[in-house]
């Protein structure tokens, strides 16, 4: 009994509620996949920063416009890349929790989409320099 309380107390503890206090306790290698994504989508959100950064400091031979059109998507998709990150995580744990089949990425298409844009509209200004 001791045990189980002490167990109990533990998963009260966990954070969101909303994810931890429904279904059951999935396999940890699932969770830690799980973690890992969520970690990989936050790499990302770094390199669109970054990138974004890098195209405004650097003296690019770009065309200004479409340089700082450019600058802008990548830092929008660094900002949007966490949010995926968080929601994503949640719904793939309670869809494992519940052995529920899992979600797919909200903003998959609008990251891709982006990213698309944005190398497009690099390889435009470079063309036009």
């Amino acid at each position: 009994m001791p045990e189980e309380r002490v167990i109990a107390e533990r998963l009260s503890r966990r954070y969101p509620r909303r994810v931890y206090t429904i279904g059951e306790e999935p396999d940890p290698r699932f969770s830690l996949a799980n973690e890992r994504t969520f970690l990989a989508w936050m790499r990302t959100s770094l390199a669109f920063l970054a990138a974004g950064v890098a195209l405004e400091a650097l003296d690019l031979p770009i065309a200004e416009g479409l340089r700082l059109a450019s600058a802008l998507v990548f830092i929008a998709l660094g900002l949007l890349a966490p949010v995926q990150a968080w929601f994503g995580w949640m719904a793939t744990e309670r869809a494992l929790r519940r052995s529920r089949p899992l979600p797919s990425p909200r903003l998959g298409l609008v990251t891709a989409v982006g990213a698309g844009v944005s190398g497009m509209l690099v390889l435009i200004g470079l063309l036009l320099r």
